[in-house]
């Protein structure tokens, strides 16, 4: 039998990296994951594999070191670590998100500084937008950054920052008043700031602490933390792009990429989550029978086939649609609102499946089960995806006279 959620069109390049991926996946990092994740523990050895096949350089061009990779080959290997374990292909997002906005909004020198050494995995990537003040009303954001000379003055407190410990180089949005007269609007007096610290916790450098970790429900073994800057001053020549102003877009640009990576995880867990469904319902027996024989668990696993068929196809297709240059919110905002909610019901209908065992830290569904709500809330929620959905639909289809 074929495996779900296969890709057409990909080359031979393409083809072997994603066997490697899968191959690594599956012998590095499903036999661990249930034990690291219950002990919370981050993933260092899998980090470490990772960045030896050159992943957190995938999308990196090969100027800067970099293997030049498409979004897609991207997606689709976030899609198989996700497979293995959502939390290390969060630790892949958000590291890839910097070295994209880097890429796409970067002034020279800050691509010479950064990109080399973040393709090798030496300097790792994390950004910073939400507070704990607001969620994704992102135009309230009360964070400042005030020019003192040569320098930046960065004071506020920042929240959900995935790799906030491990982390090397944060981009963080900020309020910039500067050149932006009172009354402009939010988004065009916002500025992403880079700024490198030491990776750990407490205060990493001068005016910058990162507390300890967030203890969550799921989405575990990966560092997320608060930022809190106090008079945190940082050269002029770390402002995304040299230019204030342009971060709003700088930031909406990387979550749209990033869009389509949560789509991806949702797919990689709902994969995993019908592959243990299907496995224990030939094991386990009722009436004298596999419970795969029974006509209510084969329309459970059809639907669940389904659903992963329908969430990797639109997926593809967002991620196509960025690589070939054109705007893609409207298909990153239907993959990502698809695949997060067909992940949650392909993990519960495989928990239903599990039965009481689904219920016990024994069995990997577990795990998944309290992984996937991390999935409708990432990178923006269901109803921000379809405000997002709904405004570009109006765009195509507004009447005319």
């Amino acid at each position: 039998m074929s495996r779900l959620a296969q890709t057409a069109g990909l080359t031979d390049i393409q083809q072997e990296i994603l066997s490697t991926v899968r191959d690594f996946v599956d012998k590095e990092i499903i036999p661990v994951a249930t034990q690291l994740e219950h002990r919370d523990e981050y993933p260092a050895d899998i980090v470490e594999g990772l960045k030896e096949l050159g992943l957190f350089g995938l999308m990196i061009p090969e100027e800067y070191g970099g293997l030049g990779e498409s979004l897609l080959t991207y997606a689709l290997c976030v899609e198989e670590i996700a497979r293995g374990w959502m939390s290390v292909s969060g630790i892949i997002n958000t590291h890839f998100i910097v070295a994209y906005m880097l890429k796409q909004h970067g002034t020279q020198e800050q691509k010479d500084t950064f990109l080399p050494r973040m393709a090798l995995g030496e300097v790792r990537g994390a950004f910073s937008m939400s507070e704990p003040a607001l969620g994704s009303d992102v135009s309230a954001i009360s964070s400042k950054g005030v020019r003192d000379g040569d320098e930046y003055v960065l004071n506020g407190q920042k929240m959900w920052l995935t790799n906030g410990g491990t982390s090397t180089l944060v981009a963080v949005l900020c309020r910039s008043d500067e050149g932006h007269p009172e009354g402009t609007a939010p988004h065009k007096s916002m500025t992403t700031f880079l700024v490198e610290k030491e990776a750990g916790f407490g205060e990493v450098r001068p005016g910058l602490t990162i507390p300890g970790k967030i203890d969550k429900m799921g989405y575990k073994g990966v560092d997320t933390t608060e930022l809190i800057m106090d008079g945190l001053r940082i050269p002029a020549n770390r402002v995304l792009g040299g230019t204030t102003g342009r971060g709003f877009y700088q930031m909406m640009d990387g979550v749209e990429v990033g869009r389509v990576n949560v789509a991806a995880r949702g797919c990689g867990v709902a994969q995993r989550a019908f592959e243990l469904g299907v496995s224990y319902a030939q094991q386990r027996q009722t009436f004298g029978k596999p419970i795969a024989q029974h006509q209510a668990i084969q329309f459970k696993l059809a639907e669940m086939a389904t659903k992963v068929e329908a969430a990797h196809a639109m997926m593809v297709n967002a991620a196509r649609k960025k690589d070939s240059g054109e705007r893609n919110d409207l298909e990153a905002g239907m993959a990502k609102y698809l695949a997060s909610e067909y992940c949650k019901e392909v993990v519960e209908d495989a928990f239903r499946i599990h039965g009481g065992y689904g219920f016990s830290k024994e069995y990997e569904i577990e795990r998944l089960y309290r992984e996937a709500p991390m999935l409708l809330i990432g990178e923006g929620t269901a109803e921000i995806q379809k405000m997002i959905i709904g405004r570009r639909l109006l765009e195509e289809y507004r009447l005319q006279g």
